[in-house]
């Protein structure tokens, strides 16, 4: 499709897909936090939680891309 492989348009829709998709529960965590009227503390813990699976998914690529680049 469009010259490129099948296992290059699943790597940039897993990387920049998800991407966006954490980006947009940002938006949902916030809109979820203000209208719950959670609080400083409440809010903090939601964001914790989304900050956590962030980490992770930057974690994974970052070792990835370090093991591809050196083998």
């Amino acid at each position: 499709m469009f010259g490129f492989s099948e296992e290059q348009i699943a790597a940039f829709g897993l990387t920049f897909g998800v991407g966006a998709f954490m980006l947009y529960m940002l938006f949902i965590i916030g809109q979820l936090a203000w209208e719950s009227k959670a609080g400083k503390f409440g809010t903090f813990v939601l964001f914790l939680g989304l900050a956590f699976g962030m980490v992770g998914f930057a974690a994974k690529f970052l070792i990835q891309w370090f093991l591809t680049s050196t083998l």
